[in-house]
C-alpha cells in the first residue's frame, strides 16, 4: 500500500490518498479522505482504477482527471497529481520520494 498526504495550501484542507494495487492484474483501489467537498466527490467517482491505464495515458485522458473535472476541483489542486503518484508507488513502479510546491511572493 502506499500513501500520499496532501497538504494543498492555503484552502487548509488535508487529504489522504491511500492505494493498493493488486501485483497480479494491476487493478488500484484508491481511498480518499478529505473535509474537501470537491475532493469527496472525487473519492465517490474513484473506487478502482488501471494502474497501467493511468501511467501510460496524457494527463488529461487519465480517468483520475477526468473525474476530478467531473468533481469541480480547483486546476491547481496538488490532489490528482497525488492520486497517481502514489498509485505509481503502490505498483512498484516509482520509488516513494516526497514533491514539494514552494511559492512565493516577491514584494
Amino acid at each position: 500500500m502506499a500513501r500520499a498526504t496532501v497538504n494543498p495550501g492555503i484552502c487548509g484542507f488535508e487529504t489522504v490518498v491511500e492505494v493498493q494495487v493488486d501485483s497480479a492484474t494491476y487493478k488500484a483501489e484508491i481511498v480518499i479522505s478529505s473535509r474537501c467537498n470537491h475532493v469527496q466527490k472525487l473519492a465517490e467517482e474513484l473506487g478502482e482504477v488501471d494502474a497501467m491505464e493511468i501511467i501510460t495515458k496524457r494527463i488529461t485522458e487519465t480517468a483520475i482527471y477526468q473525474a476530478a473535472s467531473r468533481a469541480k476541483l480547483h486546476a491547481a489542486c496538488p490532489v490528482p497529481c497525488a492520486v497517481i503518484k502514489a498509485i505509481e508507488v503502490a505498483a512498484g513502479l516509482a520509488l516513494p520520494a516526497a514533491v514539494h510546491i514552494k511559492l512565493e511572493k516577491d514584494a
